[in-house]
């Protein structure tokens, strides 16, 4: 019976082992290009070039924002997407887009939406 549980304990050892090295999905740091992050069925993501001189995060994040708005006026009902840009992965959501170093860490809200849909930069607008 101990061997049983041994055996086990060892399993699993292993296996939260090598899961911890797994290597995380990093954005891509390419200066200037906003992507568009896509997941496949196997699990890995998948990096499309959105738009090329972008300036800084905010342009990248209203370049993902009209893509959003293309999406839902062809008919799909795309609320949330996910971006990258310099080595930061954008996500656009309802309350508005939140950017973050890993797909899974801590994010920070970067920009907020207006009353009319519109984005803005948090404190910028009045309460």
């Amino acid at each position: 019976m101990k061997t049983k549980l041994a055996l086990i304990a060892a399993a699993g050892l292993a296996a939260v082992t090598l899961a911890g090295c797994e290597k995380p999905i990093e954005a891509p740091y390419d200066t200037g290009v906003c992507w568009h992050v896509a997941a496949q069925k196997d699990g890995t993501m998948k990096f499309n070039v959105l738009a090329k001189n972008q300036p800084n995060v905010e342009n990248c994040a209203a370049s993902l924002e009209g893509m959003r708005i293309r999406f839902n006026r062809m008919g799909m009902n795309q609320q949330q997407l996910i971006g990258a840009y310099q080595g930061n992965f954008l996500f656009v959501q309802r309350e508005g887009i939140f950017v973050g170093k890993t797909l899974t860490g801590g994010r920070y809200l970067a920009l907020v939406r207006t009353g009319d849909g519109r984005l803005a930069v948090p404190g910028a607008m009045p309460q």
